[in-house]
């Protein structure tokens, strides 16, 4: 984890934090901090509340109970969010814009100057041919789509960059791109959440891993400290499956 100054408030802290779907909970009693400057993820099954926690997060559902504090912020307050990037896991630009127009209206947005050069630069990183910027998104494949939504959220050099599912449908030279991208942003003392069901990305991303069961949280643990509860040599997926209580075929 990248150093942080003295004083710097968390990325993100959860709170107790419950959501009710229904008659049951999609999340109940949650709470974890994310520091400033630390590279978290989230796994779980799908159901486990993972998505759910993040859309708390971000303001789009709001939770029934607890709180979350966002860079000091409660997490109503628009102001909290002038500091989070965000990606979701189907990102689907605006059909109508150019790359090119999507990443300057994103850059005017956050009240950023539009530098061409960079975002040609990031793209390139993400194995996304440039020229592609001059064509409209709707000719926009899963991979070019998502590369140009993370490209956008890498060039808003957030404080708080939060990802549901980076690497999802990815082929595996984009994916290995995305991940050292992810690994900069780590790098560069910003805090990263992301959900995965991708356990190698997030035992190579990652300070923690938070594994979510059922819409609790029932793990929070380095990668190391994780796979020291298993014996010597169990695989990611068993470990995981261990922890949910279940046994690996």
């Amino acid at each position: 984890m990248a150093s942080r100054s003295p004083g710097t408030p968390p990325a993100v802290v959860f709170d107790r934090v419950g959501y009710r779907h229904g008659s049951g909970f999609s999340i109940e009693e949650v709470s974890f901090p994310v520091a400033a400057g630390e590279s978290v993820g989230l796994v779980g099954r799908n159901g486990a509340g993972k998505t759910t926690l993040l859309r708390c997060l971000l303001d789009f559902t709001r939770p029934q109970h607890g709180c979350i504090r966002v860079l000091g912020l409660d997490s109503r307050d628009p102001a909290a969010r002038a500091g989070v990037a965000w990606v979701p896991e189907r990102f689907v630009p605006p059909a109508h814009l150019t790359g090119d127009e999507y990443l300057r209206l994103q850059a005017g947005l956050r009240g950023r100057p539009y530098d061409p050069r960079a975002a040609r630069a990031c793209l390139e990183s993400l194995d996304f041919d440039a020229a592609a910027l001059a064509l409209p998104a709707r000719q926009y494949s899963k991979g070019m789509a998502q590369a140009l939504g993370l490209a956008a959220a890498l060039l808003a050099e957030a404080p708080l960059t939060v990802l549901d599912e980076p690497t999802s449908g990815l082929d595996p030279a984009v994916r290995a791109r995305t991940r050292a991208a992810l690994r900069k942003v780590r790098e560069s003392g910003r805090a990263l959440l992301f959900s995965s069901h991708a356990l190698d990305d997030v035992a190579s991303l990652c300070d923690r891993v938070v594994v979510m069961h059922a819409g609790r949280r029932i793990l929070d643990a380095t990668p190391a400290q994780w796979l020291a509860r298993h014996p010597t040599g169990t695989p990611l997926e068993a470990a995981f499956l261990e922890t949910i209580g279940q046994r690996s075929a």
